[in-house]
């Protein structure tokens, strides 16, 4: 038998790396329109670059002994080694700080108390680690920046530049909110739409249709434009009035997924936002699981304390 602070520690973390990866698997399980699926590859990438982009990111991303920038970084290297191209930085940019809160001893009370603390808790290493990480990433559409450019030393925290960033990147708007849209639309959207449909699949999609339909796109933005994140948004929004009309949800979506393969156009935040809020539920579900059992997390602090 091992140590119990050690065994109770690799268990946690085993936990972490389960609740991740089934979330990056339904993400490319589900069709949502644009974005890469099983069996339908897109923008050079393919459903199998992005599983195993899950598997090696899973371990570094809920590794208890490094800060949330660490994870990112971490996690983002591993990446690119296995597959040499960017399938998933907006995803580990939003799941790392999510992991390291349902780390704490607190987070099986109350995720989203336990998140916001550990966003605060970022600082200008975090800042460092992130940015070298979105540097190697490459993403498209990345540009320059007066200030907090990652190309550059990192000056503040990691939150001081998401906050900076906040009003054109939805994800760097996460960071300054509490994850307000993963908790407050996603995760009720997610909910709703799987007591309608009775399938993960509809309930994934039609998730991923919300944040479509409520927010222009920031990586459609950075590639292609402000003008054509704001005309997906509004295809989105009649692709939605036609579902809620009664029309069948997958040839609603299917219409839409074409138009965006056929003018390469990839709503990849809306659908970094789909696996946040898929891993959220399942840390909040285990969170409450652990509370309902009386056993705490045996790490306490995970990362900085």
């Amino acid at each position: 038998m091992g140590h119990p602070h050690h065994d109770g520690a690799a268990a946690l973390e085993r936990r972490a790396m389960q609740a991740y990866r089934i979330a990056c698997h339904a993400d490319v399980a589900c069709a949502k329109p644009g974005n890469v699926r099983v069996g339908g590859p897109a923008h050079g990438m393919t459903a199998r670059d992005f599983l195993r982009s899950a598997r090696v990111s899973a371990a570094p991303l809920a590794c208890l002994g490094l800060s949330i920038g660490e994870r990112v970084l971490h996690a983002v290297r591993a990446t690119r080694a296995e597959v040499g191209c960017n399938t998933n930085l907006g995803i580990v940019l939003l799941c790392a700080p999510l992991l390291h809160a349902w780390q704490r001893g607190e987070a099986s009370a109350d995720l989203r108390l336990a998140l916001g603390r550990s966003l605060r808790e970022l600082d200008v290493h975090d800042a460092s680690c992130a940015f070298e990480a979105i540097a190697l990433a490459e993403p498209a559409g990345l540009g320059h920046s007066a200030r907090h450019d990652v190309r550059q030393p990192a000056q503040a925290s990691l939150l001081q530049a998401m906050r900076e960033a906040a009003a054109r990147d939805l994800v760097a708007a996460q960071y300054v909110t509490d994850y307000a849209d993963v908790f407050d639309l996603g995760l009720p959207a997610l909910r709703r739409e799987r007591a309608r449909r009775g399938r993960e699949c509809a309930a994934v999609a039609l998730t991923f249709l919300d944040f479509l339909c409520a927010f222009d796109d920031s990586h459609v933005a950075r590639k292609h434009g402000a003008s054509c994140a704001r005309e997906l948004r509004q295809q989105a929004r009649r692709c939605r009035s036609d579902v809620l009309a009664g029309a069948h949800w997958q040839q609603a979506l299917h219409r839409l997924d074409r138009d965006c393969r056929q003018r390469g156009i990839n709503p990849g935040t809306s659908a970094d936002l789909t696996v946040a809020t898929l891993l959220a539920e399942r840390l909040g579900a285990a969170g409450q699981a652990l509370a309902g059992s009386g056993s705490g997390s045996p790490q306490g602090e995970a990362g900085k304390a």
